[in-house]
């Protein structure tokens, strides 16, 4: 889905082109100025890691590689981390609010002519870039360190989200579980359920069958764990 049109009102400096993106979860609107025909291009384009990358690849031979300036609501996330490993591309985060405040004062109608999130985005590269601060990406190695980073901060956040929806679940049924394990993240905890589901079934094993249990997942304080639990 693409559109171009043309509006001049705006003086573009230095850069080939300028791009704001309307991020959401599944897709991202895309207002793109083209400093060398001065026109505007809309697109929308899909939120996945793919479809980011064909499109920066897209951009790549359209302007030969030449810099790119990138305005974004986003400071971290996947499309930052997403954009960050292109070196022509120069990012410029804004805070949401400011786009807002911009919407309110330029745009207040509300009618299909007013110009969308990412065009904003785009006209405040053009009229106030001296006010926007670049972001700094580093190295090649740092990018991709950041990227890393970044994955682990969601994996530890849906462990932490996933958790927290087992030890809710038990509360209801199988609190015993929580007193006797204090880390539920930790696949003894998960494999001891899978086992023994309920409290009868825990109850009912043999000795010897949680001592062997235990034992194969390195638990040394098996026997003080069962005298405390029964």
């Amino acid at each position: 889905m693409k559109r171009s049109t043309s509006l001049p009102a705006l003086e573009p400096s230095a850069d080939i082109a300028y791009i704001g993106i309307d991020w959401a979860d599944q897709k991202h609107n895309i207002c793109l100025f083209d400093s060398t025909i001065e026109q505007f291009d809309f697109a929308v384009i899909g939120a996945q890691p793919e479809a980011i990358a064909a499109w920066a690849e897209e951009l790549r031979k359209r302007f030969s590689g030449r810099t790119i300036a990138i305005c974004t609501e986003q400071k971290r996330g996947p499309l930052i981390y997403a954009l960050c490993k292109y070196e022509f591309f120069v990012l410029h985060p804004i805070n949401p609010q400011t786009v807002a405040k911009y919407r309110q004062a330029f745009a207040p109608s509300r009618t299909k002519a007013d110009p969308t999130d990412a065009q904003i985005l785009v006209e405040l590269l053009l009229k106030h870039r001296d006010k926007l601060n670049a972001w700094k990406l580093g190295s090649a190695q740092l990018r991709v360190l950041q990227q890393f980073v970044e994955s682990r901060r969601m994996l530890v956040a849906e462990k932490v989200r996933l958790t927290n929806r087992i030890t809710a679940a038990l509360k209801g049924y199988y609190p015993q579980v929580l007193d006797w394990f204090e880390d539920k993240d930790t696949q003894v905890f998960c494999e001891f359920l899978t086992c023994y589901p309920g409290l009868q079934t825990a109850q009912a094993a043999p000795k010897q069958e949680l001592e062997q249990f235990f034992k194969l997942h390195h638990v040394v304080q098996a026997n003080s764990f069962w005298a405390e639990a029964f």
